[in-house]
């Protein structure tokens, strides 16, 4: 039931920001509207707190957002909350992001390597993912990990690049495994 609500919701304010053409508007309004609900979990414990009633929810989520949000987001929010679907707000805004960036063609690349890369290192390897991807631009995100020893893992969505020393090992470690010497 969770996912069809997020999806139901998601999808509607994602063809919400189609039609007006206000994209990159609500991405960014989405994103920074995420990230205050990080900064703040009180925030939503207040808001899907049952003993506080609808119109007191109402007025503080008005209170929050208009003059910082768009009139079109603001109103959407007033309408997930009015349908008691507040306490799926996570869902329904990560449906909206996943699905608006698939849209504008904007990739999420997870880079792992087992040591600090340089910055003009960071910027090869993001312009050959966009080369060997329908991706226009890429949000990168580097992680040093020791422990594959060397190269690299590259993650995009469900899609993994593991060229590490450490899965070179392991791989070569079960192939000498499964040698039947006679």
């Amino acid at each position: 039931m969770a996912k069809l609500v997020t999806g139901t919701y998601g999808e509607a304010l994602f063809e919400l920001a189609v039609e007006e053409k206000k994209e990159q508007l609500f991405l960014d309004e989405v994103t920074t509207f995420i990230q205050l609900l990080k900064e703040n979990p009180e925030f939503s414990v207040m808001l899907n707190h049952p003993k506080l009633l609808k119109e007191e929810k109402t007025e503080v989520l008005e209170n929050v957002m208009r003059g910082k949000f768009s009139d079109e987001f603001t109103g959407f929010m007033l309408l997930v909350l009015s349908k008691d679907r507040y306490d799926e707000i996570d869902g329904i805004l990560e449906f909206f992001v996943s699905k608006m960036k698939e849209h504008m063609k904007i990739g999420t690349a997870y880079v792992t390597s087992a040591v600090s890369l340089k910055d003009s290192q960071k910027k090869e390897i993001e312009k050959r993912l966009l080369e060997t991807t329908a991706y226009k631009t890429m949000e990168m995100n580097f992680k040093v990990d020791e422990s594959i020893i060397g190269g690299m893992v590259i993650r995009i969505g469900d899609r993994v690049v593991d060229s590490s020393i450490k899965s070179k090992l392991e791989r070569l470690t079960r192939e000498l495994q499964d040698v039947q010497i006679s």
